[in-house]
């Protein structure tokens, strides 16, 4: 069955690409009308490109796939909470719903820009939380190491 933790298990798994590339462990998916349209992962230090970050990927790639820039049917299954800039994004886009799994209480959009998301999008967070904040957690560990 294709629930949310499907969805969030196929985001970690572009996760996990970002991470084996060196690339921040950040993953994403659109799923619109029960099937995957896009899949994403960080890629700003492949692009050189600060603005590179899975969401933005996944939605740059969705609406390619559907052919117009509003993903109203759509959600967005992202490993963590979305940035600013990608709440953004995820607010221009008009997202029905968006669902992370850990929170970035450093730089997440709840902390900083809470209203970013258009008023409709529905939020639901927590879902694999422990593996998405896992994926992170061990990233910056090596990096440190």
């Amino acid at each position: 069955m294709m629930d949310d933790s499907y969805f969030m298990k196929q985001a970690l798994q572009e996760a996990a690409k970002a991470g084996e590339r060196g690339e921040v462990p950040v993953g994403a998916v659109v799923e619109c009308g029960g099937r995957i349209i896009a899949r994403a992962h960080n890629l700003t230090e492949a692009l050189t490109d600060v603005t590179a970050h899975a969401e933005m990927q996944a939605i740059t790639s969705a609406a390619s796939t559907l052919g117009g820039k509003y993903l109203t049917e759509c959600t967005l299954y992202v490993t963590v909470e979305p940035c600013v800039m990608c709440a953004g994004a995820i607010g221009w886009a008009q997202l029905k719903r968006v669902v992370f799994g850990a929170p970035d209480e450093k730089r997440g959009y709840r902390r900083f820009a809470p209203q970013a998301l258009h008023p409709k999008t529905q939020v639901d967070c927590g879902v694999l939380a422990d593996e998405c904040a896992a994926l992170m957690k061990d990233f910056f560990a090596r990096k440190r190491s």
